[in-house]
């Protein structure tokens, strides 16, 4: 008995000192495969691996909190402090296991592009875009991030709808790659700006926005949504600028413009009441109001639900056969339909920016999206 009771502590000692040993050179190792990853793996995921690093290399916080309005060193500092007294050896750990997740889904994707879609076209990071069958599909392409809409995926998309306005396609369909549809304006638009460059972020981003609003009023061909998920903020507000929405039943539209200090935009504080009368509308866009595709529907905003079972299915047989008819009757048509409106709708939309501009240089605005973060740091 004195014998085991001494060979104990001894084996586990050793398997310890073993484990440690090869955690820091998982450790050592991530970090050298981070560094090769080719796809910027997002702010969220950014903040992980930082915080991570930091206490396994540190300990637990021990930096002082920034000020409320250096957004990138409190979001940092908020991700590191979130592990509280987790052990060096167990956030090592977690670091080699994330990176190793990240550099697994990597090598997928780069596998899937290696043969790529049929008619798929070149040059798209945030998106898919393909023509097959008359039909040129735009697929919001973040599911990681619920296809959340950054400046570069602004880009592309414009880009996207100039494209098919000038190609052989007869329609053009617009949809979310994943569970959603697209969650909106990406918040992390704002976390990354430094107080003094506030007023470009704002102004620059208005630029941006009336751009990508103006390609949809002047869109040539008729234009479908096809609404796989749930709908937020601008992803909500441009459909009334298509020209058929079609939506699963488990979609939902949302535009929490007041709850971020903001304003609405894509033409909706004009189009909205238009389509689904003053009270509704301002119900939606005043007081945060989430609608159900079926409510969607019935306040003329959704053209069509369809069950999820099923909803792929039917939509795409019906589009083909859309897509079928006489291309330039329909882009005719289209251009007959918007043409009295077209110049109400540039207008609107410079009014909008203008607005949303002097909102996102608020104090208020600033305020609110702070207070987003922080609740959503706290789940």
């Amino acid at each position: 008995r004195p014998t085991q009771a001494v060979r104990v502590p001894v084996i586990h000692l050793h398997m310890t000192a073993a484990t440690m040993q090869v955690s820091q050179k998982d450790f050592q190792k991530a970090q050298e495969q981070l560094k090769l990853l080719k796809k910027d793996p997002g702010n969220e995921m950014k903040l992980k691996l930082y915080a991570l690093f930091k206490q396994a290399t540190e300990g637990p916080c021990n930096a002082p909190k920034p000020g409320m309005l250096d957004f990138v060193k409190k979001a940092k500092w908020d991700a590191w402090n979130s592990l509280g007294n987790l052990s060096q050896d167990d956030a090592r750990q977690k670091y080699a296991e994330l990176v190793s997740s990240l550099v697994s889904a990597e090598s997928a994707r780069q596998k899937k592009e290696s043969s790529p879609e049929e008619g798929r076209h070149d040059g798209y990071e945030t998106l898919i875009v393909t023509t097959k069958n008359n039909i040129t599909k735009i697929m919001f392409n973040r599911p990681d991030r619920k296809n959340a809409i950054n400046h570069q995926m602004y880009r592309e998309i414009i880009k996207a709808l100039e494209e098919a306005g000038k190609n052989d396609s007869t329609i053009a369909v617009i949809t979310g790659n994943g569970d959603y549809y697209s969650s909106g304006n990406d918040l992390n638009n704002f976390t990354n700006v430094q107080p003094g460059e506030m007023e470009k972020m704002a102004k620059d981003g208005a630029v941006l926005l009336k751009d990508f609003v103006g390609h949809f009023i002047d869109f040539p061909k008729p234009l479908i949504a096809v609404v796989n998920g749930p709908a937020i903020g601008i992803s909500v507000t441009v459909l009334g600028l298509c020209d058929l929405v079609y939506a699963s039943d488990r979609a939902t539209f949302h535009s929490p413009f007041s709850q971020l200090g903001q304003s609405p935009e894509g033409c909706s504080s004009y189009l909205f009441p238009k389509i689904m009368g003053l009270a509704k509308a301002s119900e939606m866009l005043l007081f945060n109001k989430k609608l159900t595709a079926a409510e969607a529907c019935a306040q003329g905003l959704v053209t069509e639900v369809f069950p999820d079972s099923s909803f792929q299915k039917e939509v795409w047989a019906r589009l083909e056969a859309f897509a079928s008819l006489p291309k330039n009757s329909l882009a005719v048509s289209k251009q007959l339909l918007r043409s009295m409106e077209k110049e109400k709708l540039h207008a609107v939309n410079s009014r909008e920016c203008e607005v949303l501009t002097e909102r996102w240089l608020s104090d208020e605005c600033v305020n609110a999206i702070v207070s987003f973060f922080q609740k959503k740091s706290k789940l």
